[in-house]
C-alpha cells in the first residue's frame, strides 16, 4: 500500500524515513494480471529473513481490492521494515512463494532500501519490475535539470534546447505523440551526455473546448450555449485540473527526460500576456487587420476552425456519408447538371456544380474566355429561376473547359475559388447558409415552399425536385472530388464570409523562406526544402479569429459613441488592458474616456497563433528573463512532418517579427505513423492505438471498452471494434516503455510514412530480454580488476565496439536513428553475443592456471563493452540501460563511475576508445551473406546437409560450388608466416534454394504496388485537382508516389535477379 499508510496496521511507522510493506501471498489476479505466474524465480522467506530483516505475523481476514472482495488463504503476513535514503533508492517488488508485487511510489522520498539493485537479479527481464521506479528518482534528484548538467566534470559552456509540440491536456498520447518523444528524447539524452552543458526539454499544453463540450453533453446532455460563458469556462478549467495530470503522467510513463520546473500550460497568466502582448505589437504594425474573407466553418462546433484541423477526404465516386446532426448518410461524390435560361433571348447556359444546394447564392456564370461554345455569350445575362435575379456571363482563365460543360457557377460567399473571382469581377456576395447549417433568409422569394431554415443538405434534395419540375435538371453523374471535412467533429466544412482578424503573411513569408534559401534554417530532410519553398510563396492571409469561448479571448475591443445610429460602421482599438485601449481609443478620436463606449470581442485567437509562440513565450517573453537569453534560439525542433506549415512556418514568421532572430537553428521532421496496413489511425477505424496499451499491455475486451466510451457513432463504433478483433484477437501484450522507444526509433523516420505493427515492439522486447540475459551471465562471472585485451577475439570485439560508437556519432550527427539502432543491435546480438559470448563461455568454464590470464582479460573485455553499449542505448532504453547499469558498477574495478547514474554519463565518444583491433572481415562478411541469402531464399529454418572445415584461403571456393548455411569461427585461429589464418565450418545446403517462391513473392508484392501507385496517381488526376486540394496534401501525395515509383523500380531489379 503506497506510502505506508493502510488501514489496520498501527506498527507502521509515519515517519519519512522507514517504509512497512505488507506482502500477501495468494494465486489471485491484480489488474489483468494473474499473482502466481511469476516468471521470475521465489525468493524464499529465509533468504528474505536473513538478508532483509522480515519478521512474520498473523494472518489477515478478506480485504476488498478495487471493489473486489479477495478471499484470502491462511498464509503468513509479512511485515517489512527497512530505513530508507531518500531519494537514493527506489521502490520494486519482492518475491514471495511465486508472487509478484510491483510498488511504485507517487513520493521520491519515499523509494524503500529493501528493493535496491543488490538484490538478487531475476532470471527473466520483465518490463514492470524494471521500469518500476526510476523515474521518480531521476526526477527526484534533478538529472534533468539544465544547471545540474552544467556542474557536471564534462560540461561546456554551450546549450542545447528544444521544445515539444503542444500536446492536449484533455486527451491522451497516440503513437505519434510517442514517435515524437522517442526521437526527441533520444535526441536530448545523447547531448545531456555528449556536448552540452544546458539541455532543456520544455513542456507547454493547452485545452480543447470541444472535448468538454462533447464530455457535458455526454454526461449532462447540456450544450455550452445552455451555459454563460463564466459558467462554461469554470467547467473547462474544472476539467482541466481533473485530467490535467494525465497527460504528464503519460509522458513520464513514457520517460521523457522534460525539464518540469519550467512547464507550462497556454492559459497561465504569463502565457497569456505574452500572447496579448504579441496581438498588440502586430496590431501596431499593422500586420494583424480586420476584414470580411471567407473563412472554414464547422457548422457542428459552431467555429471558424484553422486549415490543420480540415482533412481532405478523398473521394472516387459516389460516396454515403454519416454526417452530425442527420440521421440518414448524405451522398457526396456526385456532379449534377442544371441549365439557367437566357435573359432577352431564347437559349439556355448548362452548369455543372457537386454542391447544387448553393445555387441560392449565385451571383454569375462563368466561362473560359477561348471557350468556343460560349463566344457569343460573352457578356450577356441569365435569370435566376428561383429568386429572378439577373446573372452576368464573365470570362476568367480560372475556368476549366475540360470539366463539366465548361460553364461553372458563381457563389462567392460559399467558394474560396468563386469569393476570389468576385474581387476580380466586382461581384455582390451572398450568404445562403447561415452558422448552424441551415438555409438563411436570403434565398430570395418562396419560390421553394419552406426553403428558409431548411438543413442544406436537406435543402439539396429539395433544390433538385424542384429543377425537376422547372424542366432544368440535366442530368447527375459520379465525379471524384475531394471533401473538406472537421477533423474534430466530422462535419463537412462550409466556407462562410465572415468579419475577421487576420494576419498578413506575405513579407513574413518572405524572410521564412529566404532563411531557408541562405541556410540559416534547415530542414532535415531536405526534401522539404521545396515544399516550404511553393507553399509559402503563394501563402494567404490567416484568419486569427474563432468563434469559441474557451481561449485567448481577442485583446480587441469595438468602439462605440453615445447615440450613434449607424450599426454597420466598425471602429476598433485594441490594447493590454481594457484601461490601455480606452486611452488608444480616447486619443485616436480625440474625445475622453468617459464618451466612449468599449465591448471587447467575445472571439478568442487560433490555438496555433498562442503554439507559435511558444518557443519564446514559454521562456519569459516578452521580458528578457535569463532563460530567454541562455535558451533561445532553441536548437533544434522535432516534430511530424504534416505541422510544417501550420505550426512549424507560423512558428519561423511570428519569431521572427516578434524577436528579430529564428527561433530554432534546425528542423528534424519525422514521418506520419499509420497502421500495420499502411492506413491513417483513426477511432472509427479502430487502429488508434494508445502507447501505453503498448506498454502495459491490455486485453481485447478492455480495447472494445475504450472503444464504446468514446464519442462515436454507434456504427462507427462497430466497424471500430470489429477492426480489434481482427488486429488484435488476444489483445496487445506487455511490451514496455524501453522496446515501444527502440521499435519507434527503429524504423527510417524520414521519409515514407511508418506502417507500425505491434508486433515490431515485441521483436524489441525480446532484444531487452536478450540484454538482460546477456548482463545476467555477466554478472555471474565478473571480477573487479582491470586489464588490456591481449587475445585476438578481444581485440577483435574491441574494434567492433569501436566501429559501432563510429556509426552512433554518424547517425546522431546525420539525425538517423534508425543506423543508430541498427549498428547497436547488430553489435549486441551479432558480435557480443553470437560471437564473443559462444568464444569466452568454454574459456571461462576451464579452471587451470595457464589460462588464468586469458579468463581474467575476457571478463574485463566483456565488462567494459557492456558497459560502453549501455551507455549507447541509454538514450532509446532509458530504464533498463539504468537497471542493467547500476548493476555492473560493483565490478567496475579501479574506474568505478564518480556519478551515480547513467543520465550523467558522459555519451561514448570514439575519440576515447582504441580503433585498432584484429579483423575478423572474411567472417562477418560470408556471415552476413549466409543469414541474408537463407532469409531470401526462405530456408531460415532449413538443416544442413553437410559440413566442411576450411581455412580462409579457401572459403571462396567453398562458396562457389554451393549454397550455404552458416559460418562458424573456431578459437583457436592460427599464426603462420602470412598472417592470421581463421579456420571456419561452413555448412551446406543442396539442391532447391527456393527461387521459384521467392520469385512468385516479390511478383505478388509488385502488384500490391502497383496497385497502391494505381490509387494515387488517380487522385492527382481528378477536376480541379490543384485548384481544390491544398498544396501540403498534393506535395505529400507527390513525395507517395515518387517513393512508390522507386520502389517499384527496385522490386522489378530483385525479379529479374
Amino acid at each position: 500500500e503506497e506510502e505506508g499508510e493502510g488501514k489496520g496496521h498501527p506498527e507502521r511507522s509515519a515517519q519519512r524515513e522507514h517504509l512497512s510493506i505488507a506482502l500477501y501471498v495468494k494465486g489471485f489476479v491484480l489488474n489483468g494480471v494473474p499473482w502466481g505466474c511469476d516468471p521470475h524465480p521465489p525468493r524464499t522467506l529465509g533468504a528474505i529473513a536473513a538478508t532483509d530483516g522480515v519478521t512474520p505475523s498473523p494472518t489477515l481476514p478478506p480485504q476488498v481490492v478495487d471493489g473486489h472482495n479477495i478471499k484470502w488463504t491462511e498464509t503468513e503476513r509479512i511485515v517489512y521494515a527497512g530505513a530508507t535514503l531518500p531519494g537514493e533508492k527506489k521502490g520494486r517488488m519482492c518475491y514471495l512463494s511465486h508472487a509478484l508485487l510491483v510498488v511504485s511510489f507517487s513520493n521520491p522520498d519515499l523509494c524503500p532500501l529493501f528493493s535496491d539493485t543488490t538484490l538478487p537479479f531475476p532470471a527473466s527481464y520483465s518490463p514492470q519490475y524494471v521500469e518500476a521506479c526510476w523515474y521518480q528518482w531521476w526526477e527526484k534528484k534533478g538529472f534533468f535539470s539544465p544547471e545540474l548538467h552544467s556542474s557536471l566534470p564534462h560540461a561546456v559552456d554551450q546549450s542545447f534546447s528544444m521544445c515539444i509540440p503542444p500536446p492536449n491536456v484533455t486527451g491522451s498520447l497516440h503513437l505519434g505523440h510517442a514517435l515524437t518523444v522517442a526521437i526527441q528524447d533520444a535526441l536530448v539524452r545523447c547531448r545531456i551526455t555528449t556536448f552540452f552543458s544546458s539541455p532543456a526539454l520544455y513542456l507547454c499544453v493547452f485545452v480543447r473546448q470541444s472535448v468538454v463540450e462533447r464530455r457535458l453533453l455526454w454526461e449532462r446532455g447540456r450544450r455550452r450555449q445552455d451555459y454563460s460563458r463564466e459558467e462554461f469556462l469554470q467547467e473547462v478549467w474544472n476539467w482541466k485540473n481533473e485530467k490535467g495530470d494525465e497527460i504528464y503522467h503519460q509522458l513520464r510513463k513514457l520517460g521523457a527526460s522534460l525539464d518540469w520546473s519550467r512547464a507550462c500550460f497556454t492559459m497561465d497568466p504569463d502565457f497569456s500576456s505574452a500572447v496579448t502582448e504579441a496581438f498588440v505589437r502586430l496590431c501596431d504594425s499593422g500586420l494583424v487587420y480586420r476584414s470580411e474573407g471567407l473563412v472554414n466553418w464547422s457548422c457542428a462546433l459552431g467555429s471558424a476552425i484553422s486549415d490543420i484541423e480540415v482533412d481532405m477526404l478523398e473521394l472516387r465516386g459516389r460516396t454515403l456519408l454519416s454526417i452530425p446532426g442527420y440521421e440518414q448518410k448524405v451522398e457526396f461524390g456526385s456532379m449534377v447538371t442544371f441549365s439557367y435560361p437566357l435573359e432577352g433571348q431564347d437559349g439556355e447556359i448548362s452548369v455543372s456544380t457537386t454542391r447544387p444546394e448553393t445555387m441560392m447564392g449565385d451571383v454569375a456564370i462563368a466561362v473560359h474566355p477561348d471557350d468556343p461554345r460560349y463566344q457569343a455569350l460573352h457578356g450577356r445575362e441569365c435569370r435566376h429561376p428561383f429568386t429572378g435575379r439577373l446573372m452576368p456571363v464573365v470570362t476568367d482563365t480560372v475556368v476549366d473547359m475540360s470539366v463539366g460543360t465548361g460553364a461553372v457557377k458563381v457563389t462567392p460567399a460559399h467558394d474560396q475559388t468563386d469569393f476570389l473571382l468576385s474581387q476580380r469581377h466586382s461581384l455582390p456576395r451572398i450568404t445562403v447558409i447561415g452558422e448552424d447549417g441551415t438555409m438563411t433568409s436570403s434565398c430570395g422569394p418562396c419560390l421553394v415552399p419552406g426553403f428558409a431554415g431548411v438543413k442544406r443538405f436537406e435543402a439539396r434534395e429539395r433544390v433538385l425536385e424542384a429543377l425537376v419540375e422547372k424542366q432544368m435538371f440535366k442530368g447527375k453523374m459520379e465525379h471524384p472530388m475531394a471533401l473538406p471535412v472537421c477533423s474534430r467533429s466530422g462535419d463537412v466544412i462550409e466556407p462562410l464570409l465572415k468579419k475577421q482578424w487576420f494576419l498578413r503573411c506575405g513579407e513574413m513569408a518572405k524572410k521564412a523562406v529566404q532563411a531557408v534559401d541562405d541556410g540559416e534554417l534547415e530542414l532535415i530532410p531536405h526534401l522539404h526544402h521545396k515544399t516550404w519553398r511553393n507553399w509559402l510563396s503563394s501563402i494567404s492571409d490567416w484568419c486569427i479569429s474563432r468563434q469559441l469561448w474557451w481561449g485567448h479571448q481577442i485583446p480587441a475591443y469595438r468602439v462605440s459613441f453615445p447615440g450613434s445610429t449607424d450599426a454597420d460602421t466598425e471602429q476598433w482599438v485594441w490594447g493590454k488592458s481594457e484601461a490601455e485601449a480606452s486611452e488608444r481609443a480616447a486619443a485616436k478620436f480625440g474625445v475622453t474616456p468617459d464618451a466612449i463606449t468599449l465591448t471587447r470581442d467575445p472571439d478568442v485567437l487560433d490555438t496555433w497563433f498562442s503554439s507559435a509562440l511558444f518557443p519564446f513565450a514559454m521562456l519569459g517573453w516578452p521580458q528578457k528573463t535569463a532563460d530567454l537569453q541562455q535558451f533561445y534560439p532553441n536548437s533544434l525542433l522535432e516534430t511530424g512532418s504534416d505541422l510544417i506549415f501550420f505550426w512549424v512556418a507560423r512558428m519561423v514568421m511570428l519569431g521572427t517579427e516578434l524577436t528579430g532572430q529564428l527561433p530554432f537553428r534546425q528542423v528534424l521532421l519525422h514521418s506520419l505513423v499509420r497502421d500495420k496496413h499502411g492506413r491513417k489511425m483513426s477511432k472509427s477505424l479502430g487502429n488508434v492505438i494508445d502507447p501505453l496499451d503498448v506498454i502495459s499491455g491490455v486485453s481485447l475486451q478492455r480495447l472494445q471498452e475504450k472503444v464504446k466510451e468514446g464519442n462515436l457513432d454507434p456504427r462507427e463504433t462497430a466497424v471500430a471494434m470489429e477492426a480489434q478483433r481482427r488486429d488484435f484477437p488476444s489483445g496487445i501484450p506487455e511490451c514496455g516503455t524501453d522496446a515501444l522507444r527502440f521499435a519507434l526509433c527503429s524504423y527510417k523516420a524520414q521519409g515514407e510514412d511508418i506502417s507500425l505493427s505491434v508486433s515490431q515492439v515485441l521483436s524489441s522486447r525480446h532484444f531487452c530480454n536478450k540484454m538482460w540475459q546477456t548482463v545476467r551471465f555477466a554478472l555471474g562471472v565478473l571480477e573487479p580488476r582491470d586489464t588490456v585485451p591481449v587475445s585476438s577475439v578481444d581485440r577483435w570485439l574491441c574494434s567492433r565496439m569501436y566501429s559501432t560508437v563510429q556509426q552512433c556519432e554518424r547517425g546522431f550527427e546525420n539525425y538517423d536513428l534508425l543506423s543508430v539502432t541498427s549498428a547497436l543491435y547488430s553489435f549486441w546480438v551479432h558480435n557480443l553475443c553470437d560471437v564473443y559470448l559462444e568464444c569466452i563461455k568454454p574459456l571461462l568454464g576451464q579452471q587451470g592456471a595457464e589460462t588464468a590470464e586469458q579468463r581474467v582479460t575476457a571478463r574485463s573485455v566483456l565488462f567494459h563493452c557492456l558497459t560502453i553499449t549501455l551507455s549507447l542505448l541509454a538514450p532509446f532504453m532509458p530504464f533498463l540501460t539504468e537497471e542493467l547499469w547500476q548493476r555492473l558498477q560493483p565490478h567496475a574495478g579501479g574506474k568505478s563511475a564518480v556519478v551515480t547514474s547513467l543520465c550523467l554519463q558522459p555519451y561514448p565518444r570514439s575519440s576515447q576508445l582504441v580503433g585498432e583491433g584484429e579483423s575478423l572481415s572474411i567472417v562477418e562478411e560470408e556471415d552476413a551473406l549466409a543469414r541474408t541469402l537463407r532469409s531470401q531464399c526462405c530456408m531460415t529454418k532449413a538443416k544442413p546437409d553437410s559440413k566442411s572445415c576450411v581455412n580462409s584461403s579457401l572459403y571462396k571456393q567453398a562458396f562457389r560450388s554451393h549454397c550455404f548455411y552458416k559460418v562458424r569461427t573456431h578459437t583457436d585461429t592460427i599464426k603462420t608466416s602470412l598472417g592470421l589464418c581463421i579456420k571456419m565450418e561452413i555448412y551446406f545446403l543442396q539442391g532447391n534454394v527456393g527461387t521459384d517462391k521467392q520469385s512468385a513473392q516479390l511478383s505478388q508484392r509488385r502488384q500490391k504496388l502497383l496497385s497502391k501507385l494505381e490509387q494515387l496517381q488517380s487522385r492527382t488526376r481528378m477536376p480541379h485537382y490543384a485548384e481544390r486540394v491544398p498544396q501540403r496534401v498534393r506535395q505529400e501525395t507527390e513525395n507517395r508516389v515518387s517513393c512508390g515509383l522507386d520502389e517499384n523500380w527496385r522490386n522489378k531489379c530483385q525479379i529479374k535477379t
